[in-house]
């Protein structure tokens, strides 16, 4: 990340909540808010204590509240339109509130159905260029249909989960015709290694709030 430009704030540890390095799914921050969500599992409520202190020093802070849920995972933003899966862990109070709130700092935000996987970008992401990656579940979904789209193999689909940083794609490691395809679109790409991630069923966006 520092590599890419950005400035890293790192948290302090967490013992007490073993999932905190997901640190996307208790905060949604946008230019004029910082949305403190109500994670969808229980045992990840009190994540945000933390996180909310250090998003103050940056944005005003609002709350979702019960009975909602959103998890952090299930929000995609596209040039400042938002996408928010319904899933196991974003439920529809939680998204309609989200919805409100984005729509109230001005960007529109529509509802996805999460067809399979964790949350919503396990399945889409956006990779620069009018481009998404997503896997056969979304190929045809209206919610994306102006946009051009990167379909992945069946068998490599965790690689939907790919990171765009200033005009740089961090991808997992391991998946080469996703490589070789998004590599179609000109931009410098960086692997990484994020098998044990995978096995929390977290990947390369869950890791960072980026703003």
């Amino acid at each position: 990340m520092q590599s890419l430009g950005l400035e890293v704030v790192l948290l302090p540890a967490e013992p007490a909540f073993p999932d905190a390095y997901f640190v996307e799914d208790p905060a949604i921050v946008t230019p004029e808010v910082a949305v403190i969500t109500r994670p969808g599992a229980p045992s990840r409520r009190g994540e945000e204590v933390t996180l909310e202190k250090a998003l103050r020093r940056y944005r005003p802070v609002a709350h979702i509240l019960p009975p909602g849920t959103v998890d952090g995972g299930d929000v995609l933003c596209i040039e400042g339109s938002y996408f928010i899966g319904i899933s196991d862990r974003t439920n529809r109070d939680g998204a309609s509130q989200l919805s409100a709130l984005l729509e109230a700092a001005g960007y529109p935000a529509i509802t996805v159905p999460v067809a399979s996987g964790l949350h919503l970008k396990s399945s889409v992401n956006y990779v620069g260029h009018g481009t998404v990656l997503v896997t056969s579940a979304y190929a045809d979904h209206p919610a994306f249909t102006e946009y051009d789209k990167i379909l992945l193999d069946p068998d490599e689909a965790y690689a939907a989960n790919t990171l765009l940083v200033n005009d740089t794609l961090l991808m997992p490691a391991g998946y080469p015709n996703t490589h070789l395809r998004l590599a179609s679109l000109g931009m410098p790409i960086i692997e990484l290694e994020v098998s044990e991630v995978q096995k929390m069923d977290g990947g390369l966006t869950c890791m960072s709030l980026r703003f």
